[in-house]
Parts: C-alpha cells; structure tokens; sequence
C-alpha cells in the first residue's frame, strides 16, 4: 500500500476519533469527564501529531501535541481521583 494512502487514512482516523468525542459531547451521548471521552482525544490528536511531524508542520504538531497532552493529563487526572 502507498505510504500516501496510509498517512491519508491515519490522518482521516485521527481526525474522526476527535470528531466523535466532539459531537458525543455535544449530543449528550459521551461525558466529558469520563475516561472514553479523553482517550478518543488523546489517540486522535497523538495520530494527527504524528502525521503533522511528516512533512513538520509547525502549527499542527503544535495544536495536536498539546491537544494530545492535555487528554493524557485529563485521563491520568481521572484515573487518580476515582
């Protein structure tokens, strides 16, 4: 498989577990507060950072590390408190 392709659909895969926490929020399906709701976050973002390293993209790698960092933070957070 083109190495292209795959970065296409990492990145699409990044972005829709982003998506997902997003609208679930908003829709009321999914807490905010809660470990699933972080990890989609965190996963999405780590992919996207990833991806944005490959041609470096400053602002990307900027906007999803820390979007990947805070969700780690919140889900550690989490784990220590309940």
């Amino acid at each position: 498989m083109d190495i292209l392709l795959v970065r296409q659909i990492a990145s699409f895969l990044g972005a829709a577990l982003i998506l997902i926490a997003y609208i679930g929020h908003q829709m009321k399906w999914i807490d905010s507060r809660k470990a699933s709701y972080n990890l989609l976050n965190a996963i999405g973002s780590g992919i996207l950072a990833y991806i944005a390293f490959h041609p470096f993209q400053i602002g990307f790698v900027v906007l999803e590390s820390a979007w990947a960092l805070i969700s780690i933070y919140a889900l550690v957070r989490g784990t220590k408190t309940a």
